[in-house]
């Protein structure tokens, strides 16, 4: 008897523990916080409410009241690198985005795709449970990728489970082409893209808490306020009178407020007007009022991405779930300084048939307090607001105050893993991981440090390295090498906005840093630096031709009418892919059903070479040709191709006039059978040396 007792007793205990420990589990589980991280695009550092601006962000503010700021956080200069460092917890170049999407420089860490040697928070997190979400600009796939529908860097297939948004950097906010998981289509009327980034997030969140249990992983990745300055008329009349003060005086009371709030000290002084930019009373009054209009314009986009956020914030509420969701705000790089005008009209209205930016003048007073913008490595071109709002796993008494340690955008992916318990992986798919860099801000939610180190940054020669209150930094300009004799250096504890460089007068700690510099610039693969002007770039690209179309058919124009082009994947020529047309006889001349266009400079000579075959014995034409009707052609060859691979190779003569050249195929011709196939593939355009 007392044997089944005493049995009896300790199945009882046992069951009890079972369900305790069962019981901290689920505890454990639900204690898991929703992540949300929200992204605006070229937004300066002063222009939110509770960053010194006079922008309407009343969201943003009242979570930064229940939440933190920080002074000093960092973002990686410029879009792509920024997406690339948060979304993957490295240093650009490691995620293979060590310039921008536009191109493929040559080597892995300048490739403009986001690479396998990392992986995404979201893919990280779905090994914790986590469903996950997307709404936004991806910028994190080679433009040529786009073109051609290579979906394999595609947000759907980095470990979101869903996805709506842009995939490429920027986009008419009226009239984009939208992409819903891996479809394309073009927006509906009626459309505003920041709205319905918004109101897409809205709508995850609400049916995501229809099936509750996991706990979920959201990027909201706006593109405003990045040009074209697109906004609803509604929220543009607010600001019309606003901003006809002008930037000196925008500038002037944004630092005011700066200081009251404590992101600066009253002994700090703020940058001088940027050397370029005039003073507002310079203007002519018609001048003036086109300018206001402009920073009028800007103001209402981050307002309408501020409304969209009380809304998600608003459905967090109703769902209950706003306590254990921690929130994440913060920009891309800085305000941004470029000069944009291409529109088909050239009013300065916010309306869908304009194209501007509002230009370096609102920029620096964007970057207020600092010097410098977007691109750039001083303070104005990668400090950004951080707002983190987490009722459940912050500190109740360090709501409404100031982080004073730095942190970088790496660190945001740390702080993901930390609060999650997921794991950062070694091997991903079978393919070794690069080491995380970032650190948890987690220690900050409870008022202790993260004893942060030295973070590093590099973009188009602009380099800079922070190690606690010292700040390594150079500005390199276009086409310029980076020169060591420009280098500055700043105590950042003293001088937060870099006013004083104590190069002179600290060499052999500037020695000390740039060595650093080179060491991590080496581990990571930063060289050869690269300052060529954007459309060189692109340019010395577009003669990379898509030739073994891997990338499909990104990149190449296809004019003709009533020819079929495809991608074959059969192998019919090299084992992989290779365009395959299906011909069709026209009467008279048949354009071009094939082109690939780029620049060529006067007396340049080229090259072309090719594999073809067809189903029967059939033939087509390939030129080199100036773009534009009735040009002149420096190659201009008949093809005659039979159902055994061929190699052709021809040389151009030397090219008259500089320009815009294009490979061209021309098919259905009277050697043609129609319906025929053809197969071209292993392309590729070689300049002869001159």
């Amino acid at each position: 008897m007392i044997t089944g007792l005493k049995a009896g007793m300790t199945a009882v205990m046992l069951l009890l523990i079972f369900h305790a420990a069962s019981g901290q589990s689920q505890k454990q589980e639900q204690k898991q916080p929703n992540i949300l991280i929200i992204m605006a695009d070229d937004m300066g550092y002063s222009d939110l409410g509770c960053y010194g601006g006079e922008v309407a962000s009343p969201n943003l503010d009242n979570l930064a009241e229940q939440g933190l700021r920080y002074k000093q956080f960092y973002n990686a200069a410029r879009c792509c690198p920024s997406r690339a460092a948060l979304m993957t917890g490295l240093y650009p170049h490691q995620a293979g985005m060590g310039w921008m999407a536009a191109a493929d420089l040559g080597t892995p860490e300048y490739a403009g795709t986001l690479n396998n040697r990392a992986v995404t928070i979201a893919e990280v997190l779905k090994t914790a449970g986590y469903r996950t979400y997307m709404t936004g600009k991806w910028h994190l796939t080679n433009e040529r990728e786009i073109d051609g529908k290579v979906t394999g860097s595609w947000p759907v297939h980095r470990g979101f489970d869903r996805y709506f948004g842009i995939i490429p950097g920027g986009a008419n906010y009226f009239t984009p082409t939208v992409y819903s998981n891996d479809s394309a289509y073009k927006a509906p009327e009626d459309f505003y893209l920041t709205n319905a980034i918004s109101d897409t997030s809205v709508k995850y969140i609400k049916e995501h808490f229809q099936d509750p249990g996991k706990p979920f992983f959201m990027y909201v990745a706006y593109t405003a306020p990045h040009w074209p300055l697109h906004a609803l008329e509604k929220e543009i009349n607010k600001y019309k009178q606003r901003y006809r003060q002008g930037w000196d005086a925008i500038r002037k009371k944004r630092f005011e407020r700066q200081q009251n709030i404590g992101l600066f000290s009253k002994d700090t002084r703020m940058a001088e007007r940027d050397a370029v930019v005039p003073a507002w009373n310079e203007l002519n009054p018609e001048k003036q009022e086109e300018m206001a209009m402009r920073m009028a314009i800007y103001a209402a986009q981050i307002t309408i991405m501020d409304q969209g956020i009380g809304r998600i914030i608003d459905k967090l509420k109703e769902t209950g779930q706003l306590d254990n969701t921690l929130i994440f705000f913060l920009s891309d790089n800085g305000a941004c300084a470029e000069f944009i005008s291409s529109g088909k009209s050239k009013k300065v209205d916010g309306t869908k048939d304009t194209f501007e930016s509002y230009r370096i003048s609102w920029a620096n007073a964007g970057s207020t307090p600092f010097r410098e913008y977007k691109h750039y490595t001083h303070e104005g071109g990668i400090a950004t607001p951080l707002i983190v709002h987490w009722p459940a796993g912050i500190k109740e008494a360090l709501n409404n105050t100031l982080v004073s340690e730095y942190g970088h955008i790496t660190d945001l992916m740390a702080t993901c893993i930390d609060v999650s318990g997921a794991a950062y992986p070694r091997r991903y798919k079978g393919v070794d991981i690069h080491p995380l860099e970032g650190k948890s801000l987690v220690p900050h939610f409870s008022g202790k440090t993260t004893d942060r180190g030295k973070v590093f940054w590099e973009h188009e020669a602009n380099i800079a390295m922070r190690d606690g209150k010292w700040k390594l930094v150079a500005k390199t300009l276009q086409d310029e090498k980076l020169d060591t004799s420009r280098l500055e250096l700043y105590n950042l504890e003293e001088d937060p906005v870099e006013q004083h460089n104590l190069a002179a007068e600290k060499p052999a700690l500037l020695r000390k840093m740039y060595t650093e510099w080179l060491e991590w610039a080496e581990r990571i693969h930063v060289f050869p630096l690269d300052t060529r002007e954007y459309g060189a770039r692109m340019q010395a690209y577009r003669r990379m031709v898509n030739g073994t179309f891997d990338d499909n058919l990104g990149g190449w124009k296809l004019p003709g009418k009533g020819t079929v082009v495809t991608i074959d994947t059969t192998g019919k020529i090299s084992g992989g892919k290779s365009a395959r047309i299906r011909v069709q006889k026209q009467e008279g001349r048949s354009p071009a059903v094939m082109a690939w266009p780029f620049r060529a400079k006067k007396g340049e000579s080229f090259s072309i070479r090719f594999l073809a075959r067809s189903e029967g014995s059939s033939s087509f034409r390939v030129t080199l040709e100036r773009t534009g009707a009735n040009t002149g052609k420096i190659i201009d060859e008949q093809v005659r191709v039979s159902p055994q691979t061929g190699e052709f190779i021809f040389k151009s003569a030397a090219v008259p006039e500089p320009g815009n050249y294009r490979i061209a195929f021309y098919t259905g011709n009277q050697h043609s059978s129609s319906g025929e196939d053809i197969w071209i593939d292993d392309i590729k355009l070689i300049a002869d040396e001159m």
